[in-house]
């Protein structure tokens, strides 16, 4: 089999060398450069049109996702993997909806990695199981209609925040009043994974301070519902 010509792009160091390493260690894999955020891989797939650009989401100057969208424009034979810590619904149908032709968590085995590789190098989607039930789920909920109720007078109507399900879940635990050390051990993820769903929830939710989220909650009680 030909060998797969991809540019990897993630902004800490030491994961791309563990990819490279990964990927290139059995020679179905060459990766034909690096680059620590989206600007930069733009460049790189311009100037050298690999099989495939294996992203990140989350990259100074200009993201993963932003990064999906613009490689359309300067390589469109090029094709997108998206290798992520978030599995969240929000991102991952972002994703589709910018162009990747798959998504992967960073905890994924090797032989999947190759084979979502070879299934996107020949043209198919690829998406890992649980980020395929995410999907379904996701577009099953806009097909049956995620809008909020008009309501009658008297009624009141719920403004649509847009919090993924795993955001409800950190909301929850912080309503309750645990620390960010105690929902990342609760649902099994980093520190700094549940840091930056806190501020994406605050930021969606226009409030500045815990005191100001808990209020929010109070007086919109089906935000967690």
């Amino acid at each position: 089999m030909d060998t797969i010509k991809v540019i990897l792009a993630d902004d800490h160091v030491i994961v791309r060398n563990g990819i490279k390493i990964l990927l290139e260690s059995e020679g179905e894999v060459e990766v034909i450069a690096e680059a620590s955020n989206g600007q930069e891989a733009i460049e790189k797939v311009t100037q050298l049109k690999p099989d495939i650009l294996i992203s990140d989401i989350r990259m100074p100057v200009m993201n993963g996702l932003e990064a999906t969208a613009e490689l359309k424009k300067v390589s469109p034979d090029t094709k997108t993997l998206i290798l992520s810590m978030h599995d969240d619904e929000e991102y991952i149908i972002k994703s589709v909806e910018c162009g990747a032709s798959g998504y992967l968590l960073k905890d994924t085995t090797k032989e999947e990695f190759v084979k979502a590789l070879r299934s996107i190098l020949d043209g198919h989607k690829y998406f890992s199981g649980d980020i395929s039930d995410v999907l379904v789920n996701g577009y099953l909920n806009k097909s049956t209609g995620g809008s909020a109720p008009s309501g009658d007078a008297g009624t009141m109507v719920k403004a649509d925040y847009h919090i993924t399900k795993r955001e409800k879940q950190i909301l929850q635990l912080v309503y309750e009043g645990h620390s960010n050390k105690e929902i990342a051990d609760e649902l099994g993820k980093s520190i700094r994974t549940v840091e930056t769903h806190r501020f994406n929830i605050m930021k969606k939710l226009e409030v500045s301070n815990i005191t100001e989220l808990i209020r929010k909650i109070d007086s919109e009680p089906y935000i967690i519902g």
